[in-house]
């Protein structure tokens, strides 16, 4: 079935407001968040030889809280031309500590697309090996969370009970309990 365009699409996207690493855009009716200068992100399903899921858990300013979510970060923040497999893979040593000895590229994905025309690409970390400790940069706080993936719907809901929010992107991780 072909649709025809949205009404808004006809209209000119217009910065209302940019700062460092975003900006608001309206266009037609619509008011969305839009990254800056094509910047990426990437998001790491790492998962070691012990079947256990590496997590992180951090506190996020918009929430006013923790969030427990999977590894992730910006590509090409600091370089334009970085590509998502070597970014993806410095992010999650930066995060977690880990170095992927391969990443696998699962595929690109919307984070919210009523809201902001971020998206991400969903990789797969394979070969993993501890190196650092991790904890991403001094202001992030990051915690690391080695977590059995047949216990993962336990620790989401203790976690939850603690009042740490959710990452919609655990639902990776969660979806066959869910569905099941």
């Amino acid at each position: 079935m072909t649709h025809a365009p949205h009404r808004d699409a006809a209209f000119p996207p217009e910065t209302a407001w940019e700062g460092r690493y975003i900006k608001v855009v309206t266009q037609g009716g619509w008011e969305y968040v839009a990254r800056r200068g094509g910047i990426q992100a990437a998001v790491i399903v790492a998962i070691d030889d012990a079947d256990r899921v590496v997590l992180v858990e951090q506190y996020r300013v918009p929430l006013g809280r923790r969030c427990l979510e999977l590894p992730a970060g910006l590509i090409g923040d600091t370089d334009a031309g970085e590509a998502v497999a070597v970014g993806a893979a410095r992010e999650l040593e930066e995060e977690t500590g880990y170095r992927a000895g391969r990443i696998e590229d699962l595929g690109f994905f919307h984070s919210s697309p009523g809201m902001n025309s971020e998206g991400f690409t969903l990789v797969r970390a394979h070969d993993l090996e501890k190196v650092s400790p991790g904890g991403g940069e001094a202001d992030e706080d990051i915690e690391v969370h080695l977590v059995p993936r047949a216990e993962i719907a336990a620790f989401v809901a203790t976690k939850r009970a603690e009042g740490v929010a959710m990452d919609v992107k655990m639902l990776v991780l969660l979806a066959d309990e869910m569905v099941a």
